[in-house]
């Protein structure tokens, strides 16, 4: 089986970051091909990122027509509906696979994402996916995208003050690391918080595995289809 990751920015580090954590919890047997986009913005921050990058995801996905599932690894699920336009197999958005996969084992989640910008986008997807009644709030860090790069403490530190702050007044019983750049970050806040943390690379690969060997792919009846 291979799964096409696609990083939607042009941030080559952060593709490294996606890339380790996708063949961390892919299947021996899964081949994880990473890539990102050749153009359009370094970091995907905000409705403006979301737009002018999904020409720079469509050729990448257009570089690669031999795979078997396409997760696109940015939680603002960046281009995942024109992109199941463009192919037949699956494909996943991080941001989507995560929400599902914390709704599926706690009553309520938190999402801990990066700058204030990006909390309404998150908002939106979560209402459209018919999970916001299930999400108990989306916290900003007002880190930048890019910051999650520098391995800074202080960084850590205000996603670790965000959690904590999400376990006390929020009543949440799991987290969403809501962003691609929190990807290795997982193992290591759910053992030290003692809750389910949640990365969408993680949960997108797995899903894209199930997906594949249940033999589905993206209906082409409707909304989907490019006729």
């Amino acid at each position: 089986m291979k799964i096409l990751v696609i990083n939607p920015n042009t941030t080559t580090s952060m593709t490294d970051k996606i890339a380790a954590a996708a063949r961390d919890i892919a299947r021996p047997d899964t081949e994880i091909i990473a890539a990102n986009s050749q153009e359009g913005p370094a970091s995907i921050q905000g409705f403006l990122d979301v737009a002018t990058c999904v020409p720079g995801l469509l050729a990448e996905v257009s570089r690669h027509p031999d795979v078997d599932a396409i997760v696109i690894a940015c939680f603002d699920d960046t281009g995942v509906d024109a992109v199941r336009t463009l192919v037949k197999v699956p494909v996943l958005g991080i941001g989507e696979a995560a929400y599902h996969v914390a709704s599926m084992i706690a009553n309520k989640f938190s999402v801990i994402t990066t700058l204030a910008r990006s909390v309404p986008g998150l908002e939106n997807n979560l209402t459209r996916y018919g999970l916001d009644r299930k999400c108990a709030r989306v916290r900003a860090t007002d880190i930048p995208v890019l910051k999650l790069e520098e391995g800074d403490p202080a960084t850590l530190f205000k996603i670790r003050s965000e959690i904590r702050e999400s376990i006390e007044h929020d009543n949440t019983e799991a987290i969403v690391l809501g962003c691609a750049g929190m990807a290795d970050l997982m193992a290591q806040l759910s053992e030290e918080f003692g809750l389910p943390v949640i990365d969408g690379v993680a949960a997108g690969v797995t899903l894209a595995e199930a997906l594949v060997n249940n033999r589905l792919a993206t209906s082409k009846i409707g909304a989907y289809s490019a006729d």
